[in-house]
């Protein structure tokens, strides 16, 4: 049961999540398999990149890794604290289909970093630590001869330290940075024009620092661009509409109810629900709606970090549908208490939660007891269902995203400063695992949609415009719809730049037995779809097909 909260006291709220409960299904969903036990290096930051790769990559000050660079390759840098030549990985290249990986090269350090890719499917990844406080790197894919590596950046770097900032990708191309350890501003990349080679003062990410020492509680914040064009900002408890172009705060929303910060070291999650396209004439923008999970109370940090004690944690979701005239926030428990879960859409509109732990907060050795089970939610009918339990705990810098096949790619979890294998209960994980969502299940096969073709120049999904894809079908029965989905950059609990665009479908024919056509709209304009490439996805009947790369613009 979902209920709205405004303007009540923390200790009422506190009362009102006992007597009223939110539908939990207990059913276990889906099945988890090890792609490996080892890809060398623990899977901090991850990206799905156009060409079926994911780029995976860790921080590089802790000393070598499990993995070899080769051809004798080594890095050198003075300026390292753990080791300055380091002949060892911490970036690999993973291919989807082959199931195997290459180890790529990292100059700099890219610990609790941020990216976004660029409308050509290039990530573009910013900041770090030490070394890679102001560095620009990018990787773009080469399918063609697959031996490309990072490029760092000599001629561009950000102007301020960026180390646990977050990206958005915006309507114009560009990438705003937003954020990070005592950076109280945001500036954009890449740095082509004469005005973006300063950063903007931010005031909204300096009141909402805690002062406890360590407890900053507004790192990470919560980004998603909204239809209207301007950008959702969510930080410790607060957030904002804000009008990135004229450097002005459109409006504050109300504070979340309940006293959990939700933004790291407290660290929660975040979403933007699907935008759903469907009926509208091509002119009105589609209602957004963003939802917030977990998080940890007030001092849990601190708590963890000096006493070991673990506090439990948020078992609330938050959410507010932002385009109201006058939004509120509906609460919502989970199963069970969360922090630094990770938040993915899926193709069908629904909502996964998995990873992190229910006792602690984010930082060394600061969280116990891992939480397996991952939770599916439906946004439609507020409804929780319990899906089958990992084998594997998943603590601080873990990651996971959403594979083209639907799948859901997770590694990670190292909760210590550097690499250690006898760590109990949690050591240092350099394991791959693959969650299969149920929809993946043997008797959906009939029901399971397979493109054979799509009928756009170029596979181009441009702004507006129509076109068709093809698909074969055992059975058909139920709604047939086309999702567009961003790649995320997965880390510390937050999909950057995930968005699915549920599109306005015009017609669905049966072109011969067992192949349909499904003419489709395009995304309204590049404040509801940010140009890029994307996932297209068809769904029928709540399953999805295999995705196949198609370029907004």
């Amino acid at each position: 049961m979902a209920f709205k909260i405004k303007n009540v006291p923390s200790f009422i709220v506190f009362l009102l999540f006992l007597f009223f409960f939110t539908t939990v299904n207990s059913d276990a969903g889906g099945n988890w398999v090890q792609l490996h036990r080892s890809i060398g290096i623990s899977a901090m930051h991850m990206q799905v990149l156009r060409d079926n790769k994911v780029i995976i990559f860790d921080r590089t000050d802790f000393g070598p890794s499990n993995l070899s660079l080769p051809n004798g390759r080594c890095r050198f840098n003075p300026r390292d604290m753990a080791l300055k030549l380091d002949c060892t990985a911490h970036s690999i290249l993973y291919d989807l289909t082959t199931n195997t990986f290459r180890p790529l090269t990292l100059q700099t350090d890219a610990w609790c970093s941020s990216g976004a890719a660029t409308t050509d499917g290039t990530l573009i990844q910013t900041g770090g630590f030490n070394d890679g406080y102001n560095k620009l790197r990018t990787f773009t894919p080469c399918p063609e001869h697959n031996l490309c590596d990072w490029i760092e950046l000599q001629e561009q770097n950000l102007t301020t330290a960026r180390w646990y900032a977050s990206n958005q990708i915006l309507p114009d191309g560009r990438i705003i940075v937003v954020g990070g350890r005592s950076a109280f501003s945001y500036e954009f990349v890449p740095k082509s024009y004469q005005n973006d080679k300063s950063f903007y003062y931010l005031r909204f990410l300096r009141v909402t620092r805690d002062s406890n020492p360590g407890e900053e509680n507004n790192l990470y914040p919560f980004l998603h661009l909204l239809p209207d064009g301007n950008l959702f900002i969510f930080a410790n408890r607060r957030s904002i509409l804000f009008d990135f172009y004229r450097n002005r705060v459109v409006k504050e929303y109300p504070v979340i109810p309940g006293e959990e910060k939700r933004n790291y070291p407290s660290t929660g999650s975040s979403v933007l629900l699907p935008l759903n396209l469907t009926g509208l004439n091509g002119t009105r923008l589609p209602e957004a709606e963003v939802m917030v999970c977990g998080g940890a109370f007030p001092g849990a940090f601190n708590f963890a970090n000096r006493k070991k004690v673990f506090l439990e944690a948020s078992r609330t979701c938050g959410r507010i549908r932002v385009t109201d005239p006058e939004p509120e926030w509906v609460m919502e428990l989970m199963p069970m208490p969360r922090v630094m879960p990770d938040m993915l859409l899926l193709p069908n509109g629904n909502v996964i939660i998995l990873n992190g732990a229910r006792n602690g907060t984010a930082g060394w050795e600061n969280a116990a007891n891992p939480v397996f089970n991952p939770v599916l939610y439906k946004p439609g009918s507020r409804r929780f269902e319990l899906l089958a339990p990992a084998n594997t705990p998943r603590m601080y810098h873990s990651s996971a995203v959403l594979l083209p096949d639907g799948r859901i790619l997770v590694g990670g979890s190292n909760p210590h400063r550097i690499y250690d294998f006898r760590a109990y209960p949690y050591p240092t994980e350099l394991s791959l695992d693959a969650y299969y969502p149920d929809y993946m299940g043997p008797e959906f096969v009939p029901f399971r949609p397979s493109i054979i073709a799509v009928e756009a120049a170029l596979n181009t999904a441009s702004y507006n415009g129509t076109f068709s894809v093809t698909f074969s079908l055992q059975e058909f029965r139920g709604r047939v719809s086309v999702a567009l989905v961003a790649p995320s950059f997965t880390t510390h609990s937050f999909a950057m730049n995930q968005r699915v665009v549920v599109l306005a479908v015009t017609e669905v024919d049966e072109v011969a037995q067992g192949a349909y056509k499904v003419t489709a709209r395009g995304a309204l304009s590049p404040t509801v779809a940010p140009p890029g490439y994307y996932m297209l996805y068809i769904v029928h009947a709540g399953i999805p097909s295999v995705a196949v790369w198609v370029q907004v613009k």
